[in-house]
């Protein structure tokens, strides 16, 4: 999985592949970029020819001295073995909204399965049967994604808030707002009780702005007919969050912004050095961040998104940061753990379009089979098949 590989993306698909088939496969963490080790077999290296995925086909005795040396206790690598497929889920809607999602295209593109569910499937208690989620570019605060200033007399607009408002009724709840924090709080359970969970742009901060005000109106009329409750900051919960905490909510409407966790309207950051950087993490104590910044390079280039990356003095002390932009105290990419289960949340939109508007076509992954960006939420869905190690003391 270095630059030797051909086609990084499809790889993870040959990885998923393969377990599917109830074979395992080992994870050779900081090896040749985070290579994957697989007992031979004629099938899977004529699945391999056909995805046009690079592999080797070694000996035992290379293999055996590939092993030596990944548990050389000088070494920075580690080896996890990954067992079982994980069944994934899409929080998306079934309705055609113009702009599409990262981590769709990509599980399509790498053929891995997944299904899609939304707020009915949520609230009915089907999320148990999964072991990860993803969250599509979502707004769990009820406010139709803060479009309204410039997209409320566009079809798909008026279309989305009628099928929103449709639902809620239908689910039994009042408001939007109200189905969206049920949402919200049915897949915070869902990660306490040991799911995986996964967000890109907006779907991470209106994630834990909808948490934290719980009980409170912070929806302007246009978006639930009535106004916001009073003093509605100094009433917000941070201990409820995952990750953010002290954010003042941006409260005008007429902005396409939720709070100040997002730094896109504020950041200086011109795209010639919009670059976000990896940290490097010790394989054999650290296997969590190592897997999840597997990667053939350390340095990721920017792309922006309705939340491009988080204010780093607004992060909980206990979460993770695994990229970042330390010139702006910008986090790109961070990682925690809820009750049993962990996140991820990424900023951006599409790894591969640094400023995707509404409207926009999506990528074509044919033309990024090597994207460094795209291969991070990739680390993401293979991280729930590792076999569970205690952790060193």
């Amino acid at each position: 999985m270095d630059e030797q590989q051909s086609n990084h993306l499809k790889a993870y698909g040959i990885a998923y592949w393969v377990l599917k088939k109830g074979m395992e496969v080992d994870w050779l963490l900081n090896y040749r970029g985070g290579s994957f080790l697989i007992i031979y077999d004629q099938t899977i290296e004529n699945e391999l020819k056909i995805r046009g995925v690079s592999y080797e086909v070694i000996p035992d005795a290379k293999v055996n001295v590939i092993l030596t040396e990944i548990n050389n206790p000088e070494v920075n690598m580690d080896m996890v073995k990954l067992e079982k497929a994980p069944k994934i889920a899409v929080y998306s809607p079934k309705n055609k909204l113009p702009w599409d999602d990262a981590v769709t295209m990509v599980l399509t593109y790498a053929e891995i399965p997944y299904e899609v569910i939304y707020d009915d499937e949520v609230i009915g208690g089907k999320l148990p049967e999964y072991d990860w989620l993803h969250l599509h570019h979502e707004d769990f605060t009820g406010q139709y994604g803060r479009f309204w200033a410039n997209y409320r007399n566009a079809a798909w607009y008026q279309e989305d808030v009628k099928e929103q408002e449709a639902r809620a009724k239908r689910l039994g709840f009042k408001k939007v707002s109200q189905m969206k924090l049920a949402v919200a709080e049915k897949i915070r359970d869902f990660c306490a009780g040991g799911g995986f969970l996964f967000a890109m742009c907006s779907g991470t901060d209106s994630f834990d702005i909808a948490l934290a005000a719980a009980g409170i109106d912070i929806c302007e009329s246009m978006f639930d007919g009535d106004g916001i409750t009073p003093n509605a900051q100094s009433k917000l919960d941070f201990s409820q969050t995952f990750a953010f905490q002290n954010f003042k909510l941006d409260l005008n409407p007429m902005d396409y912004e939720f709070s100040d966790i997002d730094v896109t309207n504020t950041r200086q950051v011109d795209r010639a050095h919009d670059y976000f950087t990896l940290f490097d993490f010790s394989a054999k104590w650290d296997v969590v961040p190592s897997m999840l910044t597997q990667n053939q390079e350390k340095v990721i280039k920017g792309f922006m998104g309705q939340t491009t990356a988080f204010k780093g003095s607004l992060l909980k002390p206990n979460v993770l940061v695994m990229g970042e932009l330390k010139s702006a105290g910008e986090a790109r990419y961070i990682h925690g753990e809820y009750g049993k289960g962990q996140w991820t949340f990424y900023g951006g939109h599409d790894p591969e379009d640094y400023q995707h508007l509404v409207g926009d076509p999506p990528t074509d992954l044919s033309l990024y089979p090597n994207s460094p960006g795209y291969r991070l939420i990739l680390n993401n869905i293979l991280f729930p098949a590792a076999k569970k190690k205690k952790q060193k003391t």
